[in-house]
């Protein structure tokens, strides 16, 4: 009589004895491993910020200088999401995801270490190839581990966590920065690391795409990466200089070019590293464009309105984070919102009100004045808040969702790629119209406030410090005429506040069409353990 074989005996060995061990692939603690790795990544999204004036102060760096320190972990996070994905599916989610949280650790710790601005610059592109390796694998994580109908719930407290870590960084980061020096933000990353890799090794069980054996696809990682690098760069640059200069028009010459090859090449490999089937999906190809879209509006608005706190209203990085609780605590309340919406109707309803919530603030945000009391901004906080759990949540399922099970992990790379490439595509564009605004009408405020005619023609070549909300006072000025130059000033930031945040109205206005296009993930999600 033939003997049916156990399931564990056809095993590897070290996972046979792993399904022994108590917690091993337990859903929940699966999820407690995975979004300790993804805070260290939203702490540090935000802590960077509150920093940056003192890492300028003591390692003696220029704007553009320290501009670096923000744009090389952007670039090097923005070209590796989709590469990580991929490599997370054929090599193993689990190994993937534990080798990001010891890369962004190590170089947390590297950069706090760092003696001058060159290597901070050097660790933060680590920290940008750890981070991708993270991220898209934690998504793959929970979409491996978790059955279709707890995904939902499971993306929702992921999101939390990425709310409560991005709501935090900028007290604790002040706090640190404040009272102890701005190394001990990095260090931060330590500890977090540690217990992720501990509580990861113990209870992720590995999965991986078992179709994804033979070559990798080369090719299309570096033209995928040449490609997204030059968009980035001359979104950045675009930032910098305007979208009519030499080198953003290159740039995006050149990424338009080596998309073209990287489109041609995928056809033609046999496992290519995105594979371009995915698009056939309307949901996802929508869900993917709405993300972009909703993060133009967002992440744009979020960089606008700290620039609005801290150089109009004179707030402290600690203040204006506090005063910023209303956008980002409610996030951690919106992410299970949204995803308990998500489980019961699907993706679209969620989407559609995230964007209509962030359409609403923006336009409501848009009307704002200089001296504005804070009873006006934070109703419009919570909106921007609740909107960016929708999206975050109900986008991220119906991009993973609507994508079969063993891709996830580029789906989940698509999906952070599409979040990363439209806050670069928001910060540069809304920048450029709103430094344009001003330097359209910085004279006039100036005359209109009392400056003489010689002196604001004087000051109108100050755009770029206007466009950051500060006054250009020179050292020495009599207090009447400071107060002039100020009050001009920030009139003409706030004309510029107001025409960037119309248009990110307008643009999360046609994000609602995207979402009508969302339809419910059909893939079920392979090898799901029970809850």
């Amino acid at each position: 009589m033939a003997q049916t074989s156990s399931p564990d005996l056809l095993l590897p060995p070290s996972e046979a004895r792993a399904r022994s061990r108590p917690g091993h692939g337990h859903p929940w603690l699966t999820l407690i491993a995975v979004a300790l790795g993804v805070m260290m990544v939203g702490l540090d999204a935000t802590v960077v910020s509150v920093a940056n004036p003192a890492i300028a102060h003591d390692l003696h760096a220029s704007l553009s200088g320290l501009q670096w320190v923000t744009n090389a972990y952007l670039l090097s996070l923005a070209v590796s999401l989709i590469p990580a994905g991929k490599i997370a599916d054929r090599f193993g989610r689990k190994r993937t995801f534990l080798a990001g949280v010891i890369g962004f650790a190590i170089a947390s710790l590297a950069i706090g270490l760092s003696g001058g601005l060159g290597m901070v610059v050097f660790w933060r592109v680590v920290q940008g190839f750890a981070g991708a390796l993270l991220q898209p694998a934690s998504l793959a994580i929970l979409r491996n581990t978790f059955p279709a109908e707890k995904l939902n719930a499971a993306i929702g407290i992921w999101g939390a966590t990425v709310g409560i870590s991005i709501a935090g960084g900028p007290i604790v980061g002040g706090l640190l920065v404040e009272h102890v020096n701005w190394e001990s933000v990095f260090f931060l990353n330590a500890p977090l690391g540690v217990v992720a890799l501990l509580v990861g090794l113990w209870v992720i069980r590995e999965s991986k795409d078992e179709e994804a054996a033979g070559s990798f696809d080369l090719v299309g990682v570096a033209l995928l990466t040449a490609s997204l690098f030059f968009l980035v760069w001359g979104l950045i640059k675009a930032g910098e200089h305007g979208f009519g200069h030499t080198t953003p028009l290159a740039s995006f010459a050149a990424a338009v070019v080596l998309g073209i090859a990287f489109v041609i090449a995928e056809l033609r490999v046999k496992h290519p590293v995105l594979p371009l089937s995915l698009f056939r999906s309307v949901s996802l190809s929508a869900a993917t464009g709405l993300i972009v879209l909703g993060f133009f509006a967002m992440f744009g608005t979020i960089f606008f309105i700290t620039l609005y706190l801290q150089a109009v209203h004179g707030l402290s990085p600690v203040q204006s984070g506090v005063r910023m609780l209303p956008m980002t605590g409610i996030f951690i309340v919106a992410s299970p919102i949204a995803g308990f919406l998500t489980s019961k109707f699907g993706p679209r309803l969620p989407l559609v009100l995230g964007m209509a919530f962030t359409s609403a603030a923006m336009f409501g945000l848009s009307r704002i004045g200089v001296d504005a009391p804070y009873i006006q901004l934070w109703p419009w906080f919570v909106l921007v808040g609740l909107a960016f759990g929708m999206v975050i949540v109900a986008g991220t399922e119906a991009i993973v969702g609507n994508a079969p099970a063993h891709l996830a992990g580029v789906a989940g790379g698509l999906q952070q790629t599409a979040s990363q490439l439209g806050g670069v595509l928001g910060t540069s564009v809304l920048g450029v119209l709103l430094s344009t605004k001003v330097g359209h009408v910085l004279t006039d405020r100036l005359t209109g406030a009392g400056v003489p005619g010689p002196a604001a023609h004087q000051l109108a070549g100050q755009t770029g410090l206007v466009s950051q909300g500060v006054a250009p006072v020179p050292p020495g000025t009599p207090a009447p005429a400071a107060h002039a130059i100020t009050t001009g000033s920030h009139l003409a930031f706030m004309d510029g506040f107001q025409t960037s945040l119309t248009v990110a109205g307008a643009v999360a206005g046609v994000a609602i069409l995207a979402a009508l296009l969302v339809r419910r993930g059909q893939t079920p999600v392979d090898g799901a353990a029970a809850v």
